[in-house]
């Protein structure tokens, strides 16, 4: 990059963030349409409508306390049906179990305490409660580039590729942490393998990345996305199918009894001549 990266908000309006924006769009509305419920919470940046496809009829933005994002929380976008809040993500307004929905779309790794978020989206949680999270991978073209301008910048030269804020969260350490608050990953996809180009022109010709690079290094996608559900033991989930069936009547059987039939006299006649 040829201008330093302030925060997120400055590299989403590069061309790299607008290409990872696109990609997120798309898996965040095939994830959340087809998840009910009542109430529904997106935490953090609010550039990504994440909630936009999903029907729940109570959709939340919570965005930090902090004086920079008040401009989108008094927007009031018409087409946008989230309901913003200033809210701490280690203290969230919702009593416990008060949630059917919660996305993080790169908000673990911008966040100060990573742990004190999720344990807090595993309280507002009601069980069987949904979690939609994506994040920057490391372990990718991004990430090595990144920490190559991390050593560069430690030498006195060079800027950093990726903003700075925040601490990029592995794959496989984030499934550990969800692991340990009883949370079970349903589905987890990689994606965005093109090269952080500068240009549009050369992003579109490199697109033939993406498809070779979810057949042939999948793992290595510049984000990730994961959908992990809450699970509580002792819990069983009752369907709306279930339904007090009404028991049959059944009549009494009458059964003779073999030995008052033998006890019986043969005939009410009297005596013959």
């Amino acid at each position: 990059m040829s201008n330093p990266i302030i925060g997120l908000t400055d590299w989403l309006e590069t061309v790299p963030g607008q290409y990872l924006l696109d990609w997120e769009r798309r898996l965040f509305d095939e994830a959340v349409g087809d998840i009910f419920g009542y109430h529904a919470l997106q935490l953090g940046l609010a550039e990504l409508p994440a909630l936009r496809q999903n029907r729940m009829p109570h959709r939340w933005l919570a965005l930090p306390a902090h004086p920079e994002h008040a401009l989108p929380v008094t927007a009031g976008l018409p087409d946008d049906p989230r309901v913003a809040l200033l809210s701490h993500s280690a203290a969230l307004p919702f009593p416990e179990c008060s949630l059917d929905l919660v996305v993080l779309p790169h908000t673990l790794e911008l966040s100060g305490d990573p742990h004190s978020t999720l344990r807090e989206v595993e309280r507002v949680l009601v069980p069987e409660g949904k979690l939609v999270i994506s994040g920057l991978n490391p372990a990718s073209m991004w990430g090595f580039r990144q920490q190559r301008a991390h050593w560069w910048r430690r030498m006195g030269v060079g800027e950093l590729f990726l903003p700075e804020e925040g601490e990029f969260i592995g794959y496989w350490r984030l499934r550990d942490w969800l692991r340990l608050l009883g949370f079970e990953v349903e589905s987890a996809r990689f994606g965005c393998y093109r090269p952080a180009f500068d240009s549009p022109r050369w992003m579109e010709r490199c697109a033939w990345m993406d498809t070779a690079g979810a057949r042939w290094w999948p793992i290595f996608g510049a984000t990730y996305f994961l959908v992990a559900v809450k699970r509580v033991r002792g819990m069983r989930k009752l369907e709306p199918t279930w339904k007090t069936r009404a028991q049959r009547g059944t009549a009494p059987a009458v059964a003779a009894r073999r030995d008052a039939a033998q006890a019986a006299p043969h005939s009410s006649a009297g005596p013959g001549p």
